[in-house]
């Protein structure tokens, strides 16, 4: 049993090492089509199946955050062990990640998600029946956290893949990996009181299966190459260049008495320009059902990988990256924190609650999540249409930012209040913990999705090779 792990990664290396041989020449058959292009009704459909996909993906992370005890009990293990759980998930997740948005950016996504669904059918039904194994129960979390890292990494990018107003739908697509995230506590407490642990992982098994089949029909391939000029935070800067050159641009100018101006330009959606200068690339994007059925359908960059695998580290010094990981992680490191804190204090004295009833105090971060995704779904588009109003028409991706204000708002009211009123539960009681558990959730989802809305917008290539 203990040269299982090594037998296992030689495995998967070598799996590894018959894929990557297939791949390298592997020619790009990209047809010029563009996915902004497919009826929305048809985008609107891959959107619902990976947010669904998302929601039983999220699940795992928090998956034992109300087993904690029962756990202990079970192995025989100390708290700190029964974290490991976790931990160790959360590190398969970290590991997966950088090796998966380098391959998505070459091949791109849909391979990624075929392969997180079937290791997270594999694995979740692995952990269920890992018996007393507390050995084969770490190692299933692990792949667990392989089988979960494209959802967690990828989706916000097909959604920019897919839409050019996208605010509402990104705040959807968020919506389900936060979302699925605090509402499993609240059913894994009354799953394990009433038909035990293992059907925790039971039931992920079965319900990702069951997806399986939609995700392998209906999810095509979203990532595509396209001509430099379609790309929205890169087309105003080379309108300028070219103008610079030749007095003149293919980008149509706001009508300002300064057309060459650099700042009087106007940013013009994808789906005009390509409109303009290929009004033929609707009837392109259409191919047979079967193609779209193909893991792979060429090369979507030229790209080494072990380049874009490296790359994310140099990438934590651009600024907007690092703004992105501060704005999210910040926050996204408190709610974890609390989660940790939460389980602690109402499962100790004064409190004493069993796992049902620590699983129904997640009731409240999970409330908390959906009016995040509320208000920043009513927000994003709007705030930034406004913006653009006030700017003379033209748009900025930093107009995405404004939702900070409501995260600060939000976040700081959460932490503060938790802070005071966490200490002295015995007074105030259960509802104010949770209650401010709410607001730093609100507020970390407002900034989750501003972050995420901003990288798409003003640097594209970044969301899947960081």
């Amino acid at each position: 049993m203990a040269l299982y792990p090594l037998f296992l990664f030689l495995n998967l290396a070598t799996i590894l090492m018959i894929l990557w041989y297939n791949l390298k020449h592997l020619p790009s058959t990209e047809q010029g089509s563009w996915k902004q292009n497919w009826p929305l009704w048809k985008r609107d459909v891959i959107l619902v199946i990976l947010s669904t996909i998302s929601v039983i993906a999220s699940t795992l992370s928090p998956l034992l955050a109300a087993n904690t005890v029962t756990l202990s009990l079970y192995f025989g293990r100390d708290f700190t062990q029964v974290a490991l759980l976790t931990g160790y998930h959360l590190l398969g997740v970290g590991v997966a990640g950088f090796i998966f948005v380098a391959s998505a950016r070459i091949w791109g996504k849909r391979h990624l998600y075929l392969l997180g669904t079937i290791l997270i059918v594999i694995s979740s039904a692995w952990g269920g029946a890992s018996g007393d194994n507390y050995n084969s129960l770490l190692w299933a979390r692990v792949i667990q956290g392989v089988g979960l890292a494209p959802f967690e990494a990828l989706v916000n990018a097909s959604v920019g893949d897919l839409y050019f107003e996208r605010g509402k739908r990104m705040a959807f697509s968020n919506l389900a990996l936060f979302g699925g995230a605090f509402f499993t506590p609240i059913l894994v407490g009354k799953i394990t009181h009433t038909i035990g642990w293992q059907w925790t992982f039971y039931l992920v098994a079965i319900f990702a299966g069951t997806l399986l089949p939609l995700v392998f029909c209906f999810v095509p391939e979203t990532a595509y190459r396209r001509a430099d000029a379609l790309n929205t935070d890169t087309t105003e800067l080379k309108a300028f260049d070219n103008s610079s050159h030749s007095g003149s641009s293919n980008v149509p100018s706001t009508g300002a008495s300064n057309p060459t101006s650099f700042e009087k330009r106007e940013v013009v959606p994808p789906h005009q320009v390509d409109a303009l200068h290929n009004p033929g690339v609707i009837g392109l994007s259409r191919v047979p059902f079967t193609q779209t059925l193909h893991p792979f359908n060429g090369r979507k960059s030229d790209e080494n990988f072990f380049k874009l695998l490296l790359r994310p580290f140099p990438l934590f010094l651009h600024p907007a990256v690092l703004w992105a990981c501060l704005i999210q992680g910040t926050l996204i490191g408190w709610t974890v924190m609390i989660g940790v804190v939460l389980a602690a204090i109402f499962l100790g004295p004064p409190l004493w609650f069993n796992e049902v009833e620590t699983g129904y105090m997640y009731t409240g971060p999970f409330l908390g999540a959906i009016f995040g995704f509320i208000i920043s779904g009513l927000l994003a588009d709007w705030s930034t249409t406004f913006m653009i109003k006030r700017n003379r028409g033209v748009y900025e991706p930093e107009f995405r930012i404004v939702l900070v204000v409501a995260q600060l708002v939000f976040g700081c009211a959460g932490l503060y209040g938790f802070g005071i009123v966490s200490p002295k539960v015995g007074k105030y009681g259960w509802f104010w913990p949770d209650f401010f558990f709410a607001l730093e959730v609100t507020g970390m989802v407002l900034g989750a999705v501003a972050s995420a809305l901003y990288i798409v917008d003003a640097h594209r290539g970044l969301p899947t090779s960081c």
